[in-house]
This record gives structure tokens, C-alpha cells and sequence, in this order.
């Protein structure tokens, strides 16, 4: 694969990135499969892996660490996250220095390596000072436990504050972005994009395919196809595959003809939908999340697509440059809209 810069760090990964959240309890629960994986897209050129604290509960870290133990640690761009809960002590989350500090000690332990390459906030934190977790971070970075530190799913606005605060206090700053990104899911290019643009960062974005809905397995006529990711989660992730939704029926018409618009140009629906991402010149690298090694090898030759302005601008009369077909698919609610205590006195 051609590598790519990873924003202004000079480190070069390659344009699909592995996710490891299908690995362990919530996924695929064979260790030794999942290693299996994690060793063929290696082999096949991927030299960039994401994961999280989070994903079944620490176990997709476990298994990234086993996957390389064996001596293949050095020639992978390792990224993990943290923020969301990891028990029930209320101080077990978040975005502090006392949890991250805390917790990066975790993650290490647990992929078996001495540093972090890229390590993420997960979700912006409303009840924790950004200049708190870039301080944080920065002596993190200087302790040398992390290499490079970054944002996952923060609106433009507090990308911008962070760059701000960083440059004000002489601290690290968040050198890149991991936003959700597809073809039904294109909100990220109206800010998003242009501000990692405009500040140099690199972006691994999240969830090409939409949650399945671009696999190819949901078409018109076709009886309702249960995902892996909305049998597992359930309650509010099931009901954004609820085809009694009108939402969730504007999202089968696009990709039921995203589907059309692929066989008449020779390829599947699935090698559109990540060439799509990767196309776009403020977009590093996807992120792939295979459950199965035919997963992954379906999904590896999207690499080397490159779509001509023919397909690009059928794609734009299908789903307008900008447009989130569902508002939640977003990633992130903020609170003063979600909570509506914030919105009422």
C-alpha cells in the first residue's frame, strides 16, 4: 500500500487503518483467530492498528498485545484511546490527568509495549478543561509513554479551542482526528475536514461502511439484514436499524442505489464505500473493523480504488456533500442538547 503522512508528524501509515473493536467479547471471541487477522492485514501491508481501553473492556487491547508479542511491535503505528467508563468508580473515565495517567499505565500493560504511538480522547469531556488534558498529555508525551496524542469525535469548535489552549500554554497539542466518515455520513466535510486541514492534522476516520448499512447486505426488497454491532449493542443502536424509521428508510434508498452505482462501474458496494473515504485529501487513512478474515479480505482492495469524478459526482446526487442522512450518526451529542436540564432553567 502507498503510505500516507499522518498530518505534520512525518510518521507515514498506510491508508487503511486496522480496528480492533470486533476483537473479544464483542466481537470475535477466538484469540488465536484474532491474531490470525491482525497478522494477515499486516502481511498484506496495513502498518497502522487502532483500539481502545474501552472495547470489551480491555480485551481488544489484550489481544492486539498478543498479536505483537512476536517481534512485530516496531513496524506498527499502535493508536489507542480512552475517556468512556472502565467500572464503576466515577473517577474510572473521563478526561482528567489522574484517570489518564492512570489509565495510559493500563493500556500499556495490556498491548504489551512501553509506548503508545498515537493515543486519543475518546469523546470531548464537558466537565473536564481541555488545557487539564493537554497538560496531561504533554507530560505523558515528555515521560515518553506516548508518542503522539489526538481527538476522536470533537466538533470543529473544540478542535479549534484545543489548537488554541495548546498554542497558548505551550503544550502538546491533538495532531490528529478520528471523526466517523462515509458516504451516508458526510457531515465532517462542512468543518471537520477543513480545520484538520487548516491545522496539519492527520485523520483516521471511523466507520466507512456505516455500521453495515454500505456492506452491501441491505437492499431494497430485501428482508431486513440483523448487524452484528446492533444485536450486540442494542437499545439506541438497534433503533438506528429500525426500517419502520423514515430515517432508517432514506438511508436504504441511498444504499440501495449506492449498490446500483457500483455494479454498473465493476466493483462491490463495499470497495466504493472506503475508496470514497480515502479519496478525499483530509483523510489520512480508514479505519477497518473486520470481524472474520473474509471480512478483511473483502475489504483490502479498496486501497488500490481509486473512483473517477463520473462515480464521485453520482455519489454527491445520491447523498448531498455534507449531509449526516441521520442526525445521531454524528457520533457525539453534545450535552446542552441531549441533557434538556442544559437547555432549561
Amino acid at each position: 500500500m502507498e503510505m500516507r503522512t499522518l498530518g505534520r508528524t512525518g510518521v507515514k501509515v498506510s491508508p487503511l487503518c486496522l480496528g480492533a473493536m470486533m476483537f473479544g467479547q464483542w466481537g470475535n471471541t477466538d484469540h488465536d483467530d484474532s491474531v490470525r487477522i491482525i497478522h494477515a492485514a499486516l502481511d498484506a501491508g496495513i502498518n497502522f492498528v487502532d483500539t481502545a481501553d474501552m472495547y470489551s473492556g480491555g480485551e481488544s487491547e489484550e489481544i492486539v498485545g498478543k498479536a505483537l508479542a512476536g517481534g512485530r511491535r516496531d513496524d506498527v503505528v499502535l493508536a489507542t484511546k480512552a475517556h468512556a467508563p472502565m467500572g464503576k468508580d466515577p473517577n474510572q473515565r473521563g478526561n482528567s490527568r489522574r484517570w489518564l495517567v492512570r489509565e495510559v499505565e493500563d493500556s500499556l500493560r495490556r498491548l504489551q509495549t512501553d509506548h503508545i504511538d498515537l493515543y486519543q480522547i475518546h469523546r470531548p469531556s464537558e466537565d473536564t478543561d481541555v488545557e487539564e488534558t493537554l497538560d496531561a498529555l504533554t507530560d505523558l508525551q515528555r515521560a515518553g509513554k506516548i508518542r503522539y496524542f489526538g481527538s476522536s469525535t470533537f466538533p470543529a469548535s473544540q478542535i479549534v479551542q484545543a489548537q488554541w489552549a495548546a498554542e497558548k500554554r505551550h503544550s502538546g497539542r491533538f495532531v490528529t482526528e478520528q471523526p466517523p466518515y462515509s458516504i451516508l455520513v458526510r457531515g465532517i466535510e462542512r468543518e471537520v475536514l477543513p480545520v484538520c486541514q487548516q491545522y496539519g492534522m492527520g485523520t483516521l476516520v471511523w466507520s466507512p461502511l456505516s455500521g453495515g448499512w454500505l456492506s452491501g447486505k441491505w437492499r431494497k426488497g430485501s428482508d431486513a439484514t440483523e448487524t452484528h454491532r446492533s444485536t450486540m449493542m442494542g437499545g439506541a443502536m438497534a433503533a438506528r436499524y429500525d426500517l419502520s424509521d423514515p430515517v432508517n428508510q432514506r438511508k436504504l434508498d441511498a444504499a440501495d442505489a449506492l449498490a446500483v452505482l457500483a455494479e454498473e462501474h465493476g466493483m462491490s458496494l463495499v470497495h466504493l464505500a472506503i475508496a470514497f473515504t480515502i479519496r478525499h485529501p483530509g483523510v489520512t487513512s480508514a479505519i477497518i473493523g473486520p470481524r472474520t478474515m473474509e471480512q478483511l479480505t473483502s475489504q483490502l482492495p479498496a486501497a488500490d480504488l481509486v473512483l473517477s469524478d463520473e462515480v464521485l459526482d453520482a455519489i454527491d446526487a445520491i447523498v448531498p456533500p455534507g449531509t449526516n442522512i441521520r442526525a445521531d450518526d454524528a457520533g457525539y451529542a453534545p450535552p446542552w442538547l441531549a441533557d434538556a436540564s442544559q437547555r432549561r432553567r
